[in-house]
């Protein structure tokens, strides 16, 4: 009797055991399949927009910690340069501050559309004036008005401090804020956004504009209209300095470079760190 009860407690064991096993496998083939998606290898290649190096340096970062088997290089360069670039194939991403020009509609880009860019006119920080009107930064940037005192500022020359042609964050001013216009040859150029902040924070009486995410405690924000750059005020139309920032390929993205520019634009990335990081989600403009 002992025996027989022995024996169907061991058949109980081994029937336990056997659920535990196949519950242990089940658990391991979902990691599987996790781990075939961290699996994911190979090498991304961006160039472009340094108005976008803040959004992406920090994607870029934390789409390796996951994929430990990618690399992925983002420079800058300007938009039109990352556009010439990924249209001749030498990277896979070109990031760009600007809707597609009609010169590259024959090139078989594709267009990933990833967030919106707020731009801001800094000063350096000892410039007393805090606005100027839409008119006055017309007259300052086309070289109409040249000294602070003609917008209620000291006694001192404006010095314009911009980007180059190639650059997305011109292209936008020159659309949103010129409209037209031609920006005056009297101007310092820098190569970045970076560039031009470091230069207005160490130039008396000069002036120029930025990606908002690089405007720091080294420069002065002005408004812009009596209007001051916040997220609200983009969203809600009254502050009208914004483009969107765009990531490039040629033909549709597959792999490595798929899984990087869905992972910017997923809800995840989106949602918890695009606007700490400086921009706004496309999904909360208004249509």
């Amino acid at each position: 009797m002992f025996t027989k009860k022995l024996g169907m407690m061991l058949g109980v064991l081994m029937v336990s055991a056997s659920m535990v096993l196949t519950g242990c496998g089940g658990s391991q083939g979902a990691s599987s399949g996790a781990s075939s998606s961290a699996e994911l290898s190979g090498k991304v290649s961006a160039s472009g927009s340094t108005a976008l190096l803040p959004l992406l340096k920090p994607a870029q970062e934390a789409f390796q910690d996951a994929h430990d088997k990618v690399t992925v290089n983002v420079a800058g360069g300007g938009s039109f340069t990352g556009m010439n670039q990924v249209a001749e194939g030498s990277v896979d991403i070109g990031n760009s501050d600007v809707n597609l020009p009609d010169e590259y509609k024959d090139k078989g880009l594709v267009d990933h559309k990833v967030v919106v860019e707020p731009f801001v006119f800094i000063v350096d920080k000892a410039n007393k004036v805090d606005n100027l009107t839409r008119q006055q930064v017309v007259d300052i940037l086309t070289g109409k008005i040249t000294n602070w005192s003609q917008v209620g500022g000291a006694d001192q020359k404006i010095t314009l401090i911009h980007r180059a042609k190639s650059s997305g964050s011109r292209a936008t001013i020159s659309d949103v804020v010129l409209k037209g216009a031609a920006f005056t040859d009297d101007a310092v150029i820098q190569d970045s956004n970076g560039a031009v902040r470091a230069a207005i924070a160490s130039t008396p009486g000069s002036i120029g504009y930025v990606d908002a995410p690089y405007a720091d405690d080294s420069v002065k924000v002005l408004k812009f209209d009596g209007v001051e750059f916040s997220a609200d005020n983009i969203i809600s139309g009254k502050y009208p300095i914004y483009g969107y920032g765009h990531m490039y390929t040629k033909g549709e993205p597959t792999g490595a470079v798929k899984a990087f520019i869905d992972f910017v634009m997923s809800d995840e990335f989106q949602n918890s760190q695009v606007e700490k990081l400086g921009f706004i989600p496309v999904s909360k403009m208004k249509k």
